[in-house]
């Protein structure tokens, strides 16, 4: 056992490992005995591939070089692809054209747009007779429009306007007969977390039937079954659980103090599936962590797997189902699993063959924060090869996940085991406002966005600071996205207890983001922040471009150059302020990215500018072969003392 300081601490997990494991799982369903899943693959520049996978454990990558699974619908995508009868059918990310693929070459479905990437297409069903298609579409022109569209499956065809007008639509299904159509939809200034209605049209007569919505009720994931009846998530107990409507009404199915549904920032969720028998499989959040359970004749019994985070749930016969599911230790993968509870893994991102002791495991903590409890995942350094000097306690990074309506997900992530491996303590924290833990304490962020999320990590680095778990004058913060802007606004803060932070696409401009930010989040900051311009004085004072005299700490700020939800303007202006009053800053802008680093050389270029920022403001060196970041203006005096 090596004695060195937190921080500095030698590690398999590198920058590398980190890129060559970020394969992502995710979507999973199941066509006859095949199973299919699609994967993003940094490597190809973040690529999405579909994967079928048959009954004999052979697999099939079903797209050529040139064509990407990925639908730019409200820019975050979901419901990118879906199956029946061997056949898939996709949007590609180049064009946003909807495109059929049986074998060979993908054949395009929809006509060229008007201008290029115009029409976009997600979230789509496949009659029953196989005949036709139903998808949002998302066109852009003279504004946007989102509307739900049926063309032809088995050829090309001009799609046909089957519903218009609302703001956003979503989940549109077909009933077992074909004869009724089911949908989601919503209008500004609501999100889908918000206010959401689910309407059934009947398509012979078309009459149409509101089944559940409305104010202060989030509906999602209608999916019919074979009697006819249509299942559906609704929060109106202040917790999404299951409910079934028929003619004669709605009623529960399932009710309990937890979260089957989640946040609809993407399209094309799958939470629960219903087995040939009847019985139900549903994930469902609990406490910061998430689990299997089925339910049968009204009770239910919660599965005994190993899983903390579950991605998507779909039937795949008469006693199992499958799932994209992760653990603590286990990065997310596509499993079988029984009804009973057995686990049988059907693929993994790889392999990493990394000892369970260079794993950190996270513990749920709740916290004090100004007269409220609020929620995190702790994670202590783990490094089985070194030990700090005596006395000495770790670093410390508060990540702030993005939405700002997310939450922390407890699922192996070595983005996370980077840092704690090299000897930082890591807390991942569910402010106020983060979902899984029922609406009220989703709406705690309602006119409060900058308060309460900032409060609760500030509260959290100072609790554990006086819980003795972590050096209180080595405190940092980093988050992207809504999770940059708290960054910013928590070193904004006069009182601010942290060393430095480090921004990825976060606002600086809470005014400059409500004029120029996409469609589907343009009024999310009327209910965060309030109307815009009745309520301009609180975004100002909200701002942490307003703020910059405030600022005293060192910031790294990490932007894609192609970023349409906070377009780069957003981190210039910050950065600009920094640099006009000689501040320590650092900035990173990366060619070709979007929201989010997808491709392998950015994602570690952006790890090792991190590392090499902090080694620089806390005093400890960065380890050989990392590339250092230059940090304008830092002085002696702008550093953490250098550790022993």
């Amino acid at each position: 056992m090596q004695i060195s300081a937190f921080g500095s601490w030698t590690t398999p997990v590198t920058a590398d490992l980190v890129v060559d494991a970020a394969v992502r799982i995710s979507d999973v369903q199941v066509d006859r005995e095949t199973v299919i899943w699609s994967e993003r693959r940094p490597g190809e520049g973040g690529r999405n591939r579909i994967v079928r996978r048959e009954a004999d454990g052979t697999t099939t990558e079903l797209l050529p070089d040139g064509f990407d699974a990925r639908t730019a619908v409200h820019e975050y995508g979901g419901g990118d692809w879906w199956a029946r009868d061997g056949v898939v059918w996709f949007a590609n990310w180049r064009d946003q054209r909807l495109y059929r693929v049986a074998s060979g070459v993908p054949e395009p479905l929809t006509p060229e747009p008007a201008a290029p990437r115009a029409d976009r297409f997600a979230d789509g069903d496949v009659s029953p007779d196989g005949a036709f298609l139903v998808a949002v579409r998302e066109r852009h022109g003279d504004g946007v429009r989102n509307e739900i569209v049926r063309l032809p499956a088995d050829r090309p065809g001009e799609p046909q306007v089957l519903v218009t007008g609302p703001d956003f639509v979503a989940g549109p299904r077909f009933s077992p007969d074909g004869r009724s159509l089911a949908w989601i939809s919503w209008n500004h200034p609501s999100m889908p977390w918000d206010d959401t209605v689910l309407t059934v049209r009947n398509l012979d007569t078309g009459e149409e039937t509101v089944v559940a919505g409305g104010a202060g009720e989030s509906v999602s994931e209608p999916r019919w079954q074979a009697d006819g009846s249509l299942f559906f998530l609704s929060d109106r107990t202040g917790w999404w659980n299951l409910y079934r409507w028929s003619p004669a009404g709605v009623e529960p199915v399932i009710v309990l103090d937890a979260e089957i549904g989640v946040p609809g920032w993407r399209l094309g969720g799958r939470r629960y599936a219903t087995l040939p028998d009847g019985r139900i499989v549903f994930a469902r959040w609990s406490q910061g962590y998430d689990g299997l359970a089925v339910a049968e004749d009204g009770k239910v019994t919660d599965l005994a797997v190993p899983f903390s985070a579950i991605d998507a749930v779909c039937e795949a016969g008469p006693d199992g189902f499958v799932v994209v599911a992760g653990s603590p230790t286990e990065e997310p993968a596509v499993h079988l699993v029984s009804a009973s509870g057995a686990v049988r893994t059907l693929c993994r991102p790889r392999e990493l063959n990394l000892d369970p002791a260079w794993i950190s495991v996270p513990e749920a903590i709740s916290f004090p924060s100004a007269g409220r409890t609020a929620h995190a995942l702790f994670y202590p350094p783990a490094n089985p090869e070194f030990t700090a000097p005596e006395g000495t306690r770790p670093p410390l990074i508060v990540m702030i996940h993005g939405g700002p309506t997310s939450n922390a997900v407890p699922v192996l992530s070595l983005a996370v085991q980077f840092w704690t491996s090299r000897g930082f303590a890591v807390v991942d924290v569910n402010y106020g406002g983060s979902t899984g833990f029922g609406r009220a304490y989703r709406e705690q962020l309602l006119g409060a966005w900058g308060v309460v999320d900032v409060d609760d990590c500030v509260s959290v680095a100072r609790w554990l600071a006086g819980q003795g778990r972590v050096d209180g004058e080595k405190l940092l913060i980093r988050g992207g996205s809504a999770g940059g802007y708290t960054t910013l606004a928590a070193l904004a803060r006069e009182d601010t207890p942290f060393a430095g932070g480090t921004d990825l696409f976060g606002v600086a401009d809470l005014e400059v983001l409500a004029g120029d930010t996409h469609k589907f989040e343009s009024r999310y900051l009327d209910r965060l922040v309030g109307p815009y311009p009745e309520e301009r004085a609180t975004y100002v004072e909200r701002s942490p471009i307003h703020r910059a005299d405030r600022f005293t700490r060192p910031l790294l700020v990490l932007q894609g150059a192609d970023d349409p939800v906070v377009p780069p303007n957003q981190s210039e202006l910050i950065v600009e302020a920094l640099r006009a009053r000689e501040l320590p800053v650092a900035y990173l802008l990366f060619a070709g990215e979007q929201h989010g680093f997808r491709r392998a050389e950015n994602i570690r270029r952006a790890l090792e500018a991190e590392l090499s920022f902090y080694s620089q403001i806390l005093g400890f060196p960065a380890p050989g072969g990392v590339e250092p970041v230059q940090v304008e203006n830092l002085q002696p005096s702008n550093a953490a003392t250098p550790a022993d």
